[in-house]
């Protein structure tokens, strides 16, 4: 079983300069910024949690740890 190896020898390598550096124009222009990638968004949602699922999730961790202190208690009695 021979192994070839996958990287171009750089003897062989057409756009490089003696040294491996590269000449002007061989590679792909920069691209631009992000901002110009997508669709302008003009909606955006209000940052932050609403009251209502916060209050929610505040309430079944006060009852979670009731539970298990209450648990708790009990198994020490």
């Amino acid at each position: 079983m021979s192994h070839t190896n996958p990287d171009p020898e750089p003897e062989r390598t057409t756009g490089l300069e003696p040294g491996g550096g590269v000449p002007q124009g061989e590679t792909p222009p920069a691209e631009s910024s992000m901002p110009g990638a997508g669709p302008r968004e003009t909606h955006n949602p209000p940052k932050g949690w609403a009251k209502a699922p916060l209050t929610l999730i505040l309430v079944l961790t006060v009852l979670v740890a009731a539970f298990f202190l209450a648990y708790a208690i009990v198994l020490a009695l």
